[in-house]
């Protein structure tokens, strides 16, 4: 069987990324709409290697007849039109941050939490934050083994988390530093370029990023409600891939070696960690890669049943295309889309 497809942002970083994946991974497509906003209607994006799609206007998009939505056009935006397009029947897998945490809408990661794509009551399905994703992925197995009671976390977050234009911005940035021009900070509160900024999303009232925020209340919804987490996320001069270092503690005893064995046998974990020089994966490692990849596992003395390990993922592919295609997959293999059309 074989479904049509349409990509909502497809002129975006991680929209065209979902139209690579989805060619790569040979995902059985119909056919594949890409939709944007007016503005860039008529506009010319590639589908893998297979063809070039002309982008239609969302706005002017008629969902009717279209089995799969991967959507990735900006919160209010989807909060407008994801609602539209479930309601012709198409199923939306929501990359942005809008349904997330309304307690109808599944918040998924296939190698998490593939169950919950069985209470699916709104024909939309949540992609997680990508720094989200990443961590939970690799605390899943860990959890199931030592029960993880705590984690705190430092994340290293790429531009292109903040879309094209924070790499663009970067680019310019760091061009201007050489050339001696000024800087004039226009995605990110302070330059970005040779610089981290501690400071993604807006503040809230108890000091707390949305970001961090994110990052906790996602992890409890995915993976556990009685896991506690506490996050700083931290912009980094990085195009693509973000990092993190997480500390855990669990409620059962762990060894180094017993979590390096059963990381090394999660889906979708690469552990490489070797205690030498270079023997760790870094962001520029993980561009154009699927996994999520765990280095530097050690204890943590500082508390009872402690564990720390360096996380690092490409935020475009696993971060948000790659996680929503294989939503759609696993919706495939499960039997679940076919449930829906009839």
């Amino acid at each position: 069987m074989s479904y049509r497809v349409a990509v909502v942002g497809a002129t975006g970083a991680v929209g065209r990324e979902m139209l690579k994946t989805l060619a790569e991974r040979n995902f059985p497509v119909k056919e594949v709409a890409a939709i944007a906003s007016g503005r860039s209607a008529g506009a010319q994006v590639s589908f893998g290697d297979r063809q070039t799609l002309t982008v239609q206007s969302l706005e002017q998009f008629d969902f009717a007849g279209w089995d799969i939505g991967l959507f990735s056009p900006g919160a209010s935006v989807s909060a407008v039109h994801a609602p539209r397009a479930a309601e012709a029947g198409c199923l939306v897998i929501d990359n942005t941050s809008h349904f997330r945490m309304e307690p109808d809408v599944p918040l998924v990661v296939p190698e998490v939490n593939p169950q919950a794509l069985t209470r699916i009551r709104r024909g939309i399905v949540a992609n997680p934050n990508c720094s989200t994703i990443q961590m939970v992925v690799a605390l899943k197995p860990l959890h199931d083994r030592f029960t993880v009671r705590r984690v705190v976390v430092a994340t290293y977050q790429s531009v292109s988390g903040a879309g094209k234009e924070g790499m663009d911005e970067l680019w310019a940035e760091s061009r201007a530093t050489f050339v001696n021009d000024p800087i004039k900070p226009e995605q990110f509160t302070k330059q970005i370029a040779f610089n981290v900024i501690p400071h993604i999303d807006r503040f809230m009232d108890d000091g707390s990023t949305k970001e961090e925020w994110k990052m906790a209340v996602e992890t409890r919804k995915i993976l556990d409600p009685e896991i506690k987490v506490i996050a700083t996320c931290v912009r980094v001069p990085v195009f693509i891939g973000h990092a993190e270092a997480v500390h855990v503690e669990f409620a059962r005893p762990v060894s180094v070696g017993e979590a390096r064995a059963v990381l090394r046998d999660a889906p979708g974990v690469t552990v490489l960690d070797e205690r030498e020089d270079g023997g760790y994966v870094t962001p520029l490692e993980s561009q154009g890669e699927d996994a999520t990849f765990v280095s530097r596992i050690r204890k943590d003395p500082t508390v009872e049943h402690g564990l720390a390990f360096w996380c690092v993922s490409d935020n475009l592919r696993k971060g948000a295309a790659l996680n929503a295609v294989q939503i759609a997959e696993t919706m495939v293999a499960q039997g679940l889309l076919a449930r829906r059309a009839a």
